[in-house]
Parts: C-alpha cells; sequence; structure tokens
C-alpha cells in the first residue's frame, strides 16, 4: 500500500507545442489546495506518453481555491530550466520546463501512475482519511458509555472513510481532562473534534483555539454558553437536544401523577453544564404548570453517589417528600438506593434523564416513573457525519434539534 508523506500541493504538467516551434514545452500549475485535500503523493501527468494516453478530462488546471479553471497561456521565454511567471492568480502559477527534461518526467510519471492504478488509487489524486475526535464527560455514566458504543459502531461501519478515538473523563467534574483532550488533538493533527462540554463556559476558550488551529469542531448533547462562545469568537452550531423540553416531558408526567399540592425536590446536574440549568428550568416550568411545591433544589454534579447523599439528607429534613426531580438517570438511581435504604421505595415517585439500561428494571418495578430518552448513541454517530460534512466544506450555525421521547413502564418491552 502506498504511504508517502503527504503534501499540499498538486502539480500538473502539460505538454504543449509553440506554435511554429517543433520543439515541444511543458507548462506546469502549482496550485495550492485548501483544506480538507491533503494528498498522499506528487502525481504527474501529461496527456501523452508515449504509447500511454490519459483521457483530456482527467487534466484540469486547478487554480485557487481547488475549484476547476481554464488554462491561461503565457509567453515564456526559452532558458535552462525556464522561467516563473504568474498567471490568473498568485495560487496559481505556470513554469516553463526545458524539453530536456522531459524524459525523465515521462519516466517518473510512467511509474507513479502504474504503482496508483495497481494499488486501486484514483488517477487524479488520492486524499487522506480524516481523523476524527470524540471527547465526552464521565465515562463512568451509562449515557456516556452508550454514547461511546454508538460513535465506535458507526467508526467501525466507516473505517474506510475516517479514523477515530473516542476519549472520555474519570468523572464528571474532571473539566481539566476535557481540556488537555482538545490540545492533544489538535498536537496530534486532528480534522474533526466532536464535543460534549463538561463546563459550558471554560471550554469555549480552548475550543477557540482548536478552531484557529483549523480544526472542525462540533458541539453535541451540551450547547456552549452564548456568551463564552462570543468572547472567544467562534461560532459553532448546536446539535443536541431540548434540555428545557425534555425535562418538562419528565415533570408533567411527575404533576400528573401526584396532583395539585404535592411536595417535591430536585437533584441538578452541575452548575457549570448549560443543560443542567437548561433541564432545572423545565423542571420549574413543570412545578408552575403543574402547581407543585418545591421544598428544595440541590446539585449532585451528576453523580450517583452524591445523589444518594443528598436525598439522604433531603429525607431527613423533609419529611413529607412525594416526589423527586433528577437531571439525570445517574443521579436517579441514587435517589433509589437512598430510597430503598429509607424503605420508601416506590411510594417517592421519581422522575430522571437519559434513559441508561439500569433504570429499566427501576421503572419496571415502579420505583422510578418516568425517564427521558435523549438517544446519546445516534447523537455521537450524527455528530460525526455532520463534522465530515463540515470538514468537506459546509458550514452550520445555530441549533440543529435532536429528539426527547418520554419513557415510563408502559414503553418498555
Amino acid at each position: 500500500m502506498v504511504s508517502p508523506a503527504l503534501v499540499k500541493r498538486l502539480h500538473v504538467r502539460q505538454i504543449l507545442r509553440r506554435e511554429n516551434n517543433t520543439s515541444p514545452v511543458e507548462t506546469v500549475h502549482h496550485t495550492y489546495l485548501p483544506r480538507p485535500v491533503k494528498l498522499q503523493f506528487h502525481l504527474f501527468f501529461t496527456k501523452k506518453i508515449g504509447a500511454l494516453t490519459i483521457p483530456g478530462g482527467m487534466l484540469p488546471n486547478i487554480c485557487g481555491n481547488g475549484s476547476l479553471s481554464q488554462t491561461t497561456q503565457v509567453e515564456l521565454s526559452p532558458g535552462p530550466f525556464g522561467r516563473k511567471e504568474m498567471t490568473n492568480s498568485t495560487k496559481c502559477e505556470s513554469v516553463l520546463i526545458n524539453a530536456k527534461r522531459r524524459a525523465a518526467l515521462k519516466l517518473g510519471l510512467a511509474g507513479t501512475l502504474v504503482l496508483a492504478l495497481s494499488c486501486g488509487i484514483s488517477p487524479a489524486f488520492a486524499a487522506s482519511k480524516p481523523k476524527v475526535g470524540l471527547i465526552m464527560k464521565s465515562l463512568s455514566n451509562e449515557f456516556f458509555k452508550q454514547m461511546k458504543a454508538g460513535a465506535d459502531k458507526y467508526a467501525a461501519e466507516n473505517k474506510d472513510k475516517f479514523d477515530f478515538k473516542a476519549v472520555g473523563m474519570k468523572d464528571e467534574r474532571d473539566f481539566a481532562a476535557q481540556v488537555d483532550a482538545v490540545e492533544n488533538f489538535v498536537t496530534q493533527k486532528y480534522d474533526i473534534i466532536v464535543v460534549a462540554p463538561a463546563d459550558s463556559k471554560a471550554m469555549a476558550t480552548p475550543l477557540a483555539k482548536a478552531v484557529k488551529a483549523g480544526v472542525k469542531v462540533i458541539n453535541i448533547d451540551v450547547p456552549l454558553d452564548a456568551d463564552a462562545k462570543k468572547a472567544a469568537d467562534i461560532d459553532l452550531a448546536f446539535f443536541g437536544p431540548d434540555n428545557t423540553a425534555g425535562a418538562k416531558l419528565a415533570g408533567d408526567a411527575l404533576a400528573k401523577d401526584l396532583g395539585p399540592g404535592a411536595k417535591v425536590v430536585i437533584l441538578e446536574g452541575n452548575p457549570e453544564a448549560d443543560n443542567a440549568k437548561e433541564r432545572k428550568a423545565g423542571f420549574m416550568d413543570s412545578i408552575k404548570n403543574g402547581k407543585l411545591e418545591l421544598l428544595d433544589s440541590k446539585t449532585a454534579h451528576w453523580e450517583t453517589e452524591e445523589a444518594n447523599t443528598v436525598m439522604t439528607n433531603f429525607l431527613t429534613k423533609y419529611k413529607d417528600i412525594q416526589g423527586v426531580m433528577a437531571a439525570n438517570d445517574s443521579m436517579a438511581l441514587g435517589v433509589v438506593k437512598a430510597l430503598d435504604a429509607s424503605g420508601q421505595a416506590g411510594k417517592i415517585k421519581v422522575v430522571g434523564f437519559d434513559n441508561i439500561p439500569s433504570v429499566k428494571p427501576l421503572l419496571k418495578d415502579g420505583k422510578m416513573l418516568a425517564t427521558v430518552e435523549q438517544y446519546g448513541a445516534e447523537m455521537a454517530a450524527m455528530g460525526i457525519k455532520y463534522g465530515l460534512r463540515e470538514y468537506a466544506g459546509e458550514k452550520f450555525t445555530g441549533w440543529v434539534k435532536t429528539d426527547v421521547t418520554l419513557v415510563t413502564a408502559k414503553d418498555l418491552k
């Protein structure tokens, strides 16, 4: 398999004949190709080399930003190596090559073509596979395990199209690990970074550095803070769910089950993450619309054991809790653990968010009332797809919304 060093210039040589001159000359077009095109080797083309003929359509003049254009003929005086003169643009040059070099060029071209064609490489040029990096939050969270599994599956199915690597944090507050991951991917010349930020504000600066280094950045799951993006001078689209609407689905289900006047508590996610704020906002809408009474609201930073501790303290402080709104399923597991310990599992209603595998038996047993599916595995694959589209030249802004669905016991097979 051919794997020479990548180059950023495509040299296209075309044999011409001067009018009234039997001495052949050659024009060489040096084209500086922008990203995303990368070249695996130099291909030197002529329209005709001895018995080897290449169709004219395979010999375009590539100028400027890599678009096809017509060749501009220039008059050049002869010399041992010719002289350089600019034509259409400063990025497209024509250089006269002395005819004495033509024989050597023929041999080099013939060998290159035979090698390329024998390896199944396109005669025009061969583009290298882009490198895609996925940065997630804590892999101790089942949601991100699902996300990684979905991304790995998609990458395996498309291994001929891109190279892939996924990394995660050791816990939900290991923000430095995400910053390091971004810097590492930039240093290792990754072309695309797909990221679910743990900190919506702090991650804007390192991601801005990646963008300025030419990396395509796709923000999934947790939106970057709008003011932080503005301060970092980046315009990145968000590919992910409506967290407020999703939390309201769960909150409304709880309000409907309990009825007006019921007393509830909220377990929030990381205060640094915008999706935590959005999910609390959705719960608050349900509390207002359902005429529920909010006893307390505290963060458990998305973590199961911390949620167990917070819920245990709630149970000690408030003797009349009727419902719990947990901003993710990992915290809902901690809530149920506290309720099991106090003998109140199934009596106090619990809703969560993420639909991780561990909550399914709790839904069936009545220890949880509902959760929200946000399709983490599909979200990661979608992020990669949009990253490849941006790498190919498309640009996305604003919000590309993904689905959220309420899941209860009756929805489980």
